[in-house]
């Protein structure tokens, strides 16, 4: 082991035993994190509507009882307040900054509030934790000689108000790093933050083909961009002979699963370490700590209170959220959290699956509605069903049913979403009846906006023609057919769309 391994190996041994203590003790371990979120906030408005000094006799039962299960729209007016300088709304410290996330039904993005202790507390320790297990795991590893890549988003940090600063996760973390962490990182802030995305990922290409990276941090599908760039600037084969010393990649955002054949033959490096981080805008939720596994340790002790609502009861109005020491292996959940960012009793959207509780360990498998996030982009069906009812009412058509599934990218093609849509009368015209689909999808979400910028991740929409009656007899074959059965609009695979694809051609 270097020296230099050695040096931030004990430097982090605390990090491991504590982790280790929450893995021994996880119920009780909560149960601290319950109180010692109360008794924070007992004093700010609404630790006082809901009387929270009361609770910390009377404990996380009756929080259940007296606070209710909110989405964004629930706290968003409280959120405002913040922003807008007023304090102990939702947590007793000011709140400067806000990432900014995919947006509601209502809203283009929502604005989600980092606080001092949520951002070290939860998002720095996250991180921390990561490379104590690395290190830990891998001790003969190269990773401290050289830089960490960051692959973060593309928003500046910008005001908020007259009080408050907005950017996307990546640029409210990257704008908080102790500038030794920022020293060996790469590439510097002036490129890390720029807005526009296809000179950024020129100019990160050109700084990073040339420094000694050992480890990657991003989301797979942006990183397979620069990946491109790298070797067509480069002419090399591939990213190892572009970083020969590459041991860590750090994944998160989206699944890794359809990316990672791709890696494999770009990377082929058998000394290199994948490693899943689930790390949102809301918190640091957990991460890979066994390589030969692919599901996430739930992290407990970074001031993040958890609750599940069985996704079986989750569209029922008398749904009960159920703590942590009650789920059970195999069922699929909603995840409620009560965090040190001043969230409470919020319905993140994700859902997940426990595979353990023994230690809590978990997959990701999807959002709480029907979605696409193949490529960050979040897509909802809201906003499929507003840019559908548009381009109809512009070109005249009529949609008789649709569904829509991610094509994903590869290293010669960029990713798009895949339209089959079953038409009572055409469009004037196709073409234009795409461009006012992908127009107003970009309008409607910002998220799905950011990767369709310039085609570099995500080109327009593939609009492909069904024919007659083709979803009443995929319903029919299932034993599906009559009223109360639908077609799901939004798939993020391609299971279902495949099938209909092989009976559309029959």
């Amino acid at each position: 082991m270097s020296l230099i391994n050695k040096i931030t190996s004990i430097g982090m041994r605390k990090n491991l035993n504590r982790v280790t203590l929450y893995i021994k003790y996880p119920d009780e371990t909560q149960f601290k994190v319950f109180n010692y979120l109360i008794k924070k906030a007992q004093n700010t408005e609404i630790g006082k509507k809901y009387n929270f000094k009361e609770l910390l006799t009377l404990g996380p039962q009756e929080f259940a009882n007296r606070v209710p299960v909110n989405v964004y729209e629930g706290l968003k007016s409280d959120i405002e307040r913040v922003a807008s300088g007023e304090n102990n709304i939702l947590w007793p410290s000011k709140t400067k900054w806000f990432a900014m996330s995919s947006g509601t039904t209502d809203d283009r993005s929502k604005y989600i509030p980092i606080t001092t202790d949520s951002l070290k507390k939860c998002h720095f320790n996250g991180g921390t934790d990561v490379l104590a297990y690395y290190l830990n795991s891998c001790p003969e590893t190269t990773l401290f000689t050289g830089k960490t890549l960051a692959i973060g988003g593309s928003r500046q940090i910008n005001k908020l108000g007259d009080c408050a600063f907005c950017g996307d996760l990546s640029a409210v973390l990257i704008s908080n790093l102790p500038h030794w962490v920022r020293k060996r990182r790469t590439p510097g802030l002036d490129i890390a933050l720029m807005e526009n995305w296809d000179q950024k990922i020129e100019k990160m290409a050109e700084v990073v083909s040339k420094e000694n990276v050992t480890s990657i941090s991003g989301v797979p599908s942006w990183t397979l961009v620069l990946f491109r760039k790298i070797l067509e600037i480069t002419g090399k084969n591939n990213i190892s002979e572009v970083w020969p010393n590459l041991n860590l990649f750090m994944h998160g955002g989206v699944s890794f699963k359809p990316y990672r054949a791709q890696y494999e033959k770009l990377i082929p490096n058998n000394n290199i370490t994948y490693l899943e981080t689930y790390n949102a805008s809301e918190g640091f939720f957990g991460f890979q700590n066994e390589q030969d596994k692919d599901d996430m340790l739930l992290m407990l002790d970074y001031g993040i209170y958890y609750e599940f609502i069985p996704m079986s009861d989750f569209n029922k109005p008398d749904r009960k959220a159920i703590p942590l020491c009650d789920v059970k292996v195999g069922e699929n959940y909603a995840m409620v959290i009560s965090t040190n960012g001043g969230l409470w009793r919020y319905i993140i959207g994700d859902t997940v699956e426990f595979t353990s509780v023994r230690p809590y360990k978990i997959h990701i498998t999807g959002r709480t509605k029907h979605f696409i996030n193949a490529f960050g982009e979040e897509l909802i069906e809201d906003n499929a069903a507003r840019a559908i009812r548009l381009a109809c009412n512009t070109t005249g058509a009529d949609i008789k049913d649709y569904t829509v599934a991610p094509v994903y990218m590869s290293t010669e093609k960029r990713g798009c979403h895949q339209w089959l849509i079953e038409f009572n009368v055409m469009p004037s015209d196709i073409d234009t009846f795409s461009s006012i689909l992908d127009q107003e999808l970009k309008r409607l979400n910002s998220d799905y906006d950011a990767k369709r910028y310039k085609d570099l991740s995500l080109t327009g929409p593939k609009i492909t023609i069904a024919r007659e009656n083709l979803f009443d007899d995929w319903l029919r074959s299932r034993g599906r057919i009559g009223g109360q059965n639908k077609i799901p609009r939004l798939e993020n695979n391609r299971d279902m769309i495949e099938q209909l694809l092989d009976m559309n051609n029959k």
